[in-house]
Parts: structure tokens; sequence; C-alpha cells
């Protein structure tokens, strides 16, 4: 799970860098696409490991909860050293990020173990 979260926090970071040159929805759209794939890689060995779905669909939203709170560390320390005078803090962000992407993932990552499971019983 940890090692998941430190790829969705690189991901995040290493994306935002190069969406900040050029055709930044490109960039924005393969973040997205590299995260899909991380994703689904991960609820791919979770399942291959006989994890249930819900063990699945629990693992898979902890390593989203934790990228995000790692991104949102990142955007912290990015505001503390850049010289953007007047913005807000982005301190909410510890908080707010893990839970609005977790809750999804949480979501998707339990149908899709759950399909996984039934078509793998089935065969």
């Amino acid at each position: 799970m940890m090692l998941v979260a430190v790829a969705y926090v690189v991901i995040g970071i290493a994306f935002s860098v190069l969406a900040n040159a050029h055709h930044v929805r490109l960039w924005r759209l393969a973040a997205w696409v590299a995260s899909a794939v991380v994703a689904a890689v991960h609820i791919g060995y979770e399942h291959q490991g006989g994890s249930a779905p819900r063990a699945t669909a629990l693992h898979a939203a902890g390593a989203v909860a934790l990228g995000a709170f790692g991104l949102a560390l990142a955007a912290n320390v990015h505001w503390l050293f850049a010289a953007t005078r007047g913005a807000r803090s982005p301190l909410l962000a510890l908080l707010v990020w893990p839970v609005i992407t977790a809750i999804p993932a949480l979501l998707v990552a339990l149908a899709v173990a759950a399909l996984l499971a039934r078509f793998s019983r089935g065969a």
C-alpha cells in the first residue's frame, strides 16, 4: 500500500511539473491515466493474492488516501517556499484531499474487486 501511495505522489508531482510547461490538459489527462493504471495494477495484485473484495477495496482506498495526503503535504511545502504573498495556506488540504479521494476510490475498488471475485469463481 505504501509503494502505491508513493507512486501516486510521484505521478502527481511529476505530471504537475510537466503541466507547467505546455499542454496542461494533456498532462493532467496523462496523470489521470497513469494513476488509473496504478490503481488497476494494485487491485489486480490484491486479487491475485487472494484478498477478499472488501480488503482489496480498503487497501486500494488507503493507498489513495495516503497518496492524496502526500500531495497535500507537497502543496503545503510548495506554499511555504513559493513567493505567493497573500495566498491562503492549503493546510485544510491535509484532511480534505485524503477524504474526498478515498471515498470514491473505495467504492470503485469494491465494485471492481467484487466483479473480479465473481468472474474468477466462475472460471
